[in-house]
């Protein structure tokens, strides 16, 4: 329940990120079922490449973490979000980012998005 609950955030603050910035949009949507279908999944990848392949690039990219004081953690968000859309652009629907300066800003906006949202919903634990 808590993934699908991320895959959700991330597809508004990815749908809140191509309203702000121009350089970044999602392709392959005719109605509004359709782009909400879009937006979940673009969130569903953008999940599992988070989950899959930010990990290692974390650990491999430690010296530029402490170098930055932690700043760093934007560029990795960013490689995040041109990784899934080189991943959703084999398909005739996904993600779409022109340069990197707006991958860059689209990863401060759906990391801030992201926070905002997983601060309101409840965190689901056990009193036990």
């Amino acid at each position: 329940m808590a993934f699908i609950v991320r895959v959700i955030i991330s597809g508004v603050a990815i749908w809140f990120a191509t309203l702000v910035l121009p350089g970044v949009a999602v392709k392959g949507a005719s109605t509004t079922a359709q782009e909400v279908g879009v937006y979940l999944l673009v969130g569903l990848v953008f999940g599992i490449v988070n989950a899959v392949v930010k990990p290692v690039v974390q650990v491999l990219s430690i010296p530029l973490y402490i170098l930055t004081l932690g700043l760093f953690t934007l560029v990795v968000n960013a490689l995040m979000l041109l990784l899934t859309a080189w991943i959703t652009s084999a398909t005739h629907w996904g993600l779409t980012i022109d340069n990197f300066g707006s991958a860059v800003l689209a990863a401060l906006i759906v990391s801030v998005v992201s926070f905002a949202l997983s601060a309101m919903v409840p965190a689901s634990r056990s009193d036990s």
